[in-house]
């Protein structure tokens, strides 16, 4: 089992034999996520450190990852630093990185130098981009459907970071995710969620009960690469928006909020992240009112955070209405 830190050319990993796992994943659904963070604060870990950095490392630990590549450019700044400690502690590690200059030369150069460095090519890889996108369709066709809710969404184009290390069984589980689907969407303001993925248990069902839907998940929905379905390798993960600036994301965003209808934006922050200092421009810029809601730990959505969802969307919706009787 190879854990990664984050989305990276996943078809390497399979072209050389291996079984990825996103360690996210794997935390967020271990169900003492919350004994995980812990666990690597005993180990030495600070408050002060993002949630999912300790998540990954009480993963890796108790799960007993055998490798672990970590993306060291184009993500969390904290991620060399966990490296560091894992492969002190006998962890083997990689490094991968998304180059700041966003050339293809550049991130071809990178994906060489992986496969090489796990006994593949990229010729291989290739065959594995064309043998996957197929999959990645399947969870284009969920993210699509208006009958999806936004928990379906979100888990779905999150086995896409890894295919669940098994690429068939990832096919049958979306396969019986889109047949199950109701064909009908349900009632409710359309919502976006942009920022990283809540580490908040029950977000979606929250929206839900203040009579919303998350029906655009921004960074899974880039995580799974559905914009790149089809393009070949390099040309996929340089169109790949989460490592490189935020201009390029909010274009996305803006595109795919108009496009789908969006009233709002939920942007999830997380406690200790970089990527906080993002907030400002994407409510001045994504064109919709935006709630940033931010986490430290896993668990469920507290009170004061709902309090505020619900006059958010108490907002939007009077917003609506006072639309409507405009002549």
């Amino acid at each position: 089992m190879t854990g990664i830190t984050t989305t990276l050319p996943v078809e390497i990993l399979f072209a050389a034999g291996r079984r990825p796992v996103d360690l996210n994943n794997l935390f967020v659904a271990d169900s003492a996520s919350a004994a995980l963070v812990q666990e690597a604060e005993r180990a030495g870990f600070p408050a002060s450190c993002c949630a999912w950095i300790k998540g990954i490392y009480g993963a890796v630990r108790r799960r007993g990852v055998g490798e672990v590549i970590g993306v060291v450019e184009g993500d969390c700044s904290d991620t060399g630093a966990l490296l560091e400690i894992l492969r002190a502690e006998g962890v083997p590690v990689r490094e991968f990185g998304f180059p700041r200059a966003r050339d293809a030369a550049s991130l071809e150069g990178e994906m060489r130098r992986l496969a090489a460095g796990l006994g593949t090519d990229l010729d291989a890889a290739e065959a594995w981009k064309r043998r996957l996108d197929p999959i990645r369709e399947l969870g284009a066709a969920i993210d699509a459907a208006p009958g999806a809710s936004g928990r379906v969404r979100f888990e779905s184009l999150l086995a896409l970071t890894d295919f669940l290390g098994d690429p068939e069984a990832c096919r049958r589980r979306l396969e019986t995710t889109l047949a199950g689907l109701p064909r009908e969407a349900a009632p409710g303001l359309r919502l976006a969620v942009a920022g990283v993925p809540t580490i908040l248990t029950d977000l979606w069902e929250t929206l839900e009960r203040g009579g919303a839907q998350a029906v655009l998940h921004e960074v899974p929905r880039q995580f799974a690469l559905l914009p790149s379905i089809g393009r070949g390798l390099v040309d996929a993960y340089l169109a790949y928006n989460y490592p490189y600036d935020l201009g390029g994301r909010l274009d996305d965003l803006r595109g795919e909020i108009g496009r789908r209808g969006c009233v709002g934006v939920i942007h999830c922050v997380q406690s200790f992240c970089h990527r906080q200092l993002h907030d400002r421009l994407l409510r001045e810029r994504c064109g919709v009112p935006v709630l940033t809601v931010e986490a430290d730990r896993p668990g469920r959505v507290d009170e004061r955070t709902r309090t505020r969802i619900e006059a958010f969307l108490e907002r939007l919706g009077s917003g609506r209405e006072q639309d409507r009787a405009r002549p």
